[in-house]
């Protein structure tokens, strides 16, 4: 059975909702599928401060070696300045090991993100998380067109051939539509009937 990591961090829930969309799909998809995050790592003055969610029923990632036993990553996070946040950034900058011993090629990737506005940076979020799956050797699978939701303009929605994604609004109030959370499935099971193509 394809084995599936989703991999995430997530401020305020919105990532944390994406994920278990995306897991679905590769559910879906007949994966076996675990759903990890990355610690915190911002200071706890901080995180009151800014009110982020700490609740979760998703335990964290075990170690950058954990990601070896997948045959597919997908990776979200939300948006600081147009780049994947420090948090998800500090997790990637301990796969060094990795890395050196090529433990990660040929596997397949993807990525999703939340940002506040519509222009707020998905693309470029989307793609600082794509490039270290890429330095590692990884196929990336995005959010196709075979995806239609993703189509049209009669109202405001996330989506992008790079990845799933949704629209927060500046104070975190929009929660994920049901069309961004259809796409997340999408992109979670196409992400893991790659994968069986290639492991099955």
């Amino acid at each position: 059975m394809t084995k599936v990591l989703v991999l995430y961090y997530s401020s305020y829930g919105h990532i944390e909702q994406m994920a278990d969309a995306v897991a679905e799909g590769a559910r879906e998809a007949g994966a076996q599928v675990d759903i990890r995050r990355v610690a915190e790592t911002a200071p706890q003055a901080v995180v009151e401060a800014a009110h982020f969610k700490t609740d979760t029923a998703h335990p964290l990632i075990e170690g950058p070696d954990a990601l070896a036993d997948y045959d597919a990553i997908i990776v979200g996070a939300p948006t600081r300045y147009g780049r994947m946040p420090s948090q998800m950034a500090a997790f990637w900058d301990t796969t060094g090991g990795l890395w050196f011993q090529g433990k990660l090629i040929g596997k397949v990737g993807g990525a999703f993100t939340s940002t506040a506005s519509q222009h707020g940076g998905q693309e470029t979020t989307l793609f600082s998380i794509i490039t270290n799956l890429l330095h590692h050797g990884m196929t990336i699978v995005g959010l196709d067109y075979g995806f239609q939701g993703q189509m049209g303009v009669a109202e405001v929605l996330g989506g992008s051939p790079y990845g799933a994604t949704t629209i927060a609004d500046g104070d975190g109030s929009r929660q994920p539509h049901a069309e961004e959370l259809a796409g997340a499935r999408y992109q979670g099971k196409r992400i893991a009937e790659t994968a069986a193509k290639l492991f099955g």
